[in-house]
């Protein structure tokens, strides 16, 4: 070999090492969200519109700093894609859905996107899209419920009836505890905390699915320890309050009402509870009292502050034996009986979805209408 030809080829070598060393780069968020609007208009063509689709960036806390403790720039997230098939009575139209599976395929491919399943559930399909390792978005199509469930998540409270809401509290630790609530042919009510990994997804779900969404507001307890990463304390600015909630608010799409997470010292702070009411009348949300202390002062001020209200009557599973768990059940039943409407709170204990899950249907049958709470605050 001559060598001017050694030279070439050590050449095209080098360059081909090189090429193969440089790492491709991510997406960036403006790319990622480009993409999105690309499948969710797939989606909709596919569906001749007849699909209701709805798109966010994943939500995350801020990251602080070491240094200053100030906000670092948020690392660009995978969009989630919610996408609801039309209801064709209680059916799913498996042609519109391969359709819209093909479709979204077909865009995938155009950016080279690779599927990746993610365990699914009785409702909804779930997979990611990712580009050379990096996730990019995070698909669900929520199919509908069967004819039966449809109807019992739909409560209309009869006259003669007295009402019980179920809030169930802590949702967005666990995602397989929350498919597990979503199964349940009843009404419940998901109160949801907020900046978790599994909030917003969760929340949008259950909602597409015919269930109540709150917020599960953490607020500071008398223990001394914070039971989120942000929470609302006494003697913060009535504009850091509101900025606070309102950040919440945004990881928990479609919340219809608030309720407090621990705080047994955040609540029995009038200032706090005056700055915090007037936020949730101007954003039409109602409040439940969790009580989680006697000395709460919160109710009364969401009453001043005309903000729809009620307070908890029973805890399901203080103690998390679902033989106790049932008798609270049963104490929440007559509660509501006595009095025409009571507040339940229970929590995604196993125990507690057993319970609720073998016993819920039911309680209708005892003169009882199953609500969600919006429908028992005044």
């Amino acid at each position: 070999m001559s060598r001017k030809a050694s030279f070439i080829s050590a050449l095209v070598v080098c360059v081909l090492c090189v090429s193969c060393s440089v790492k491709p780069k991510p997406l960036t968020a403006s790319q990622i969200r480009g993409i999105t609007r690309e499948l969710v208009f797939a989606a909709k063509n596919a569906s001749n519109g007849a699909a209701h689709t709805g798109m966010m960036p994943e939500q995350f806390p801020p990251r602080l700093g070491s240094a200053r403790g100030q906000a670092l720039p948020p690392v660009p997230s995978a969009d989630m894609i919610f996408i609801s098939l039309p209801d064709e009575n209680g059916k799913t139209n498996q042609a519109v859905l391969d359709a819209i599976d093909s479709e979204l395929e077909r865009v995938a491919r155009g950016h080279d996107l690779v599927r990746v399943a993610q365990q699914g559930t009785p409702g909804v399909v779930r997979f990611d899209f990712t580009y050379r390792g990096q996730r990019t978005h995070a698909i669900h199509i929520v199919t509908p419920l069967l004819p039966r469930d449809a109807a019992a998540l739909k409560p209309v409270a009869s006259r003669a009836a007295a009402r019980l809401a179920i809030i169930i509290d802590d949702v967005g630790y666990d995602r397989s505890a929350a498919d597990r609530l979503m199964q349940m042919p009843f009404a419940l009510t998901l109160s949801v905390l907020p900046h978790l990994p599994h909030s917003a997804e969760i929340a949008e779900e259950a909602y597409r699915r015919g269930f109540e969404v709150m917020l599960h507001l953490p607020i500071e307890s008398s223990s001394g320890q914070k039971a989120e990463a942000i929470e609302l304390d006494p003697g913060m600015p009535a504009d850091r309050v509101v900025r606070a909630m309102q950040d919440m608010l945004e990881t928990v799409p479609h919340a219809a009402g608030v309720n407090n997470h621990q705080g047994s010292l955040g609540t029995s702070d009038l200032s706090l509870m005056n700055e915090l009411m007037p936020a949730l009348h101007d954003r039409d949300l109602f409040f439940v009292d969790s009580r989680t202390s006697a000395k709460s002062l919160a109710f009364d001020a969401a009453r001043r502050a005309h903000v729809p209200a009620a307070e908890r009557d029973v805890f399901l599973d203080d103690d998390e034996d679902a033989a106790a768990v049932s008798r609270q059940l049963d104490l929440a039943v007559r509660e509501a009986k006595l009095h025409g409407a009571a507040v339940a709170i229970g929590h995604p204990h196993p125990e507690t979805l057993q319970v609720l899950g073998a016993r819920g249907a039911e309680i209708s049958r005892l003169g009882v209408d199953l609500v969600f709470a919006s429908q028992v605050v005044k």
